[in-house]
C-alpha cells in the first residue's frame, strides 16, 4: 500500500493541470448540460452522475497497480478523437456531440497517464458519465410520443381493471369528474433515461454473474415503462377517491420520487429471482477407491481404472 501511494503521487500535479484545463475548455459545454438538469425534468439526474462515477472509482481503487502504471502514446490518439467528436459537435452546434468529446478526452488522459492499467480501472466511470449528457431534440421527439401513447393507453387498461370509469381521448385520460393529460413531460421518457443509468450503475457495482448484471441493464426500459404506468393510475386512483387537490400534489411533486424506490424494489426482486434460478454449480466431493485394478466413485459408474499397478496380494 506504501508503494502504491508514492506512485500516484507524482501524478497529482499533472492531474490537476489537465483538470484546469479541461474545465476551462468544456466550461460552456457543462454551463449548457447543467442548465438542462435544473430545468428539464427527464435530466434530474445528471447531478448525480459524476458524484457515483467519483464513487465507482474508489470502489475500484484496489485494481490499481501499484507499479504498472506507464505512460502510454496510444492516448494521444483518443484525445484526437476527442477533439474530432468537439469540432464536429461544435460545428453542427450540437451540445449531445460536444459531451462525447469529454468521455474521449478523459480515456485518452488516462492512457496517457497510465496506460492500460489505468484505463482498465477508470473505464466504468467514463463511460457512466454518459449518462449525464442530454439525448438530441430528434430523438427525444421520436421516443416522446410512442411512450405518451402506450403510457395512456396502458394506464386507462388499469383504471377500468380496477373498475374505474376512464377512458382515452387522444394522449389524456377522462374520468368521471376529472382527466389527466398524459404530456410531453410525463411521456415516462424522464424515467426510461434514470432507470436506465440506475440499472447500469448496479450493474457495475452489484457482484453477480455477468449474465445477471445483462438482464439487469436490459429490464430498465421495462421497469421504467411499469413505474410510469404506476404513477398515472395512482394520480387517477386519488382523483377519484380523495380529491384532485391531493392528486395533482402526488403527480407533479412526489410520484417521481416515489417511483425510485419502487424501482429499486422491482430490482430487488429480479437479483432474488436471479439466485434461486440461476443458481451456479458447485463442485461435489467425490470419493474414490481402487479395488483389483478398478476405480469406483460416489458419482460415477464403475469402470476400469488404467496406468495404476495391481494392489499385491498379501499386503
Amino acid at each position: 500500500m506504501i508503494m502504491r501511494r508514492k506512485t500516484l503521487w507524482p501524478l497529482i500535479a499533472p492531474l490537476a493541470v489537465l483538470a484546469v484545463g479541461l474545465l476551462w475548455e468544456f466550461w460552456p459545454i457543462l454551463v449548457a448540460m447543467a442548465e438542462r438538469w435544473s430545468n428539464d425534468p427527464r435530466y434530474a439526474h445528471g447531478y448525480l452522475v459524476p458524484v457515483f462515477s467519483l464513487a465507482m472509482l474508489w470502489m475500484r481503487r484496489s485494481q490499481v497497480p501499484g507499479e504498472g502504471l506507464r505512460s502510454s502514446s496510444r492516448g494521444v490518439a483518443l484525445i484526437a478523437l476527442g477533439s474530432a467528436i468537439l469540432l464536429v459537435g461544435g460545428y453542427f452546434r450540437q451540445g449531445s456531440i460536444e459531451g462525447l468529446a469529454i468521455l474521449a478526452y478523459l480515456a485518452g488522459i488516462a492512457m496517457v497517464l497510465g496506460g492500460w492499467p489505468a484505463l482498465r480501472w477508470s473505464w466504468p466511470s467514463i463511460m457512466f458519465l454518459f449518462f449525464m449528457i442530454p439525448l438530441p431534440w430528434r430523438i427525444e421527439n421520436a421516443l416522446g410520443a410512442p411512450l405518451q401513447w402506450l403510457a395512456t393507453l396502458a394506464s386507462t387498461f388499469m383504471l377500468q381493471t380496477l373498475g374505474f370509469m376512464a377512458f382515452a381521448e387522444g394522449n389524456v385520460i377522462q374520468l368521471n369528474d376529472a382527466h389527466i393529460g398524459v404530456v410531453e413531460v410525463c411521456s415516462g421518457l424522464s424515467m426510461v433515461i434514470t432507470f436506465i443509468a440506475l440499472s447500469v450503475g448496479m450493474a457495475l457495482v452489484v457482484e453477480r454473474p455477468l449474465l445477471d448484471r445483462i438482464v439487469l441493464v436490459l429490464s430498465a426500459v421495462p421497469v421504467a415503462l411499469l413505474a410510469n404506468i404506476a404513477r398515472i393510475t395512482s394520480t387517477g386512483i386519488l382523483h377519484e377517491t380523495i380529491g384532485g387537490q391531493i392528486a395533482d400534489k402526488f403527480y407533479h411533486d412526489l410520484a417521481g420520487w416515489v417511483m425510485i424506490p419502487f424501482a429499486l424494489v422491482l430490482y430487488w426482486c429480479e437479483i432474488w429471482v436471479f439466485s434461486h434460478i440461476l443458481v451456479e454449480a458447485e463442485d461435489t466431493p467425490v470419493l474414490v477407491g481402487i479395488s483389483s485394478g478398478r476405480r469406483w466413485s460416489a458419482n460415477r459408474s464403475t469402470r476400469p481404472l488404467r496406468n495404476l499397478p495391481r494392489a499385491s496380494r498379501g499386503r
